[in-house]
């Protein structure tokens, strides 16, 4: 077996909470199977983690030479990036706080034994 293949995501623009709902979907399946999931969830976030783990497999073909049957979602996770913080002037002199919040998105496959 080859060592775990790994590939990583940073500051992806949507936050760790939201990844968060897209990533609990393919955690443990097998990585053909959670390509095609991604593929059809309605969400913002799953086109840039369908991207990052569709690098991670061409990834393990290329480097390792694993075949991508044999590949399953290992560990993935979200965290939480740099907040950027940005304001907005509003009524009376008072401004009102704007978080454009990011996250790092972290992959890690395995082969089937």
């Amino acid at each position: 077996m080859a060592n775990d293949i790994r590939a990583k995501l940073s500051y992806c623009p949507v936050s760790a909470q939201k990844v968060r709902l897209v990533i609990d979907l393919v955690r443990g399946r097998p990585a053909v199977e959670a390509l095609d999931t991604l593929k059809f969830v309605n969400k913002g976030a799953a086109g840039p983690v369908r991207k990052l783990l569709a690098s991670a497999v061409a990834n393990a073909e290329e480097n390792f030479g694993i075949d991508r049957n044999n590949l399953f979602v290992y560990q993935i996770v979200a965290d939480e990036a740099p907040t950027r913080k940005w304001r907005r002037f509003g009524a009376r002199g008072r401004f009102k706080p704007i978080l454009k919040r990011a996250s790092h998105v972290t992959v890690v496959l395995r082969e089937r034994e």
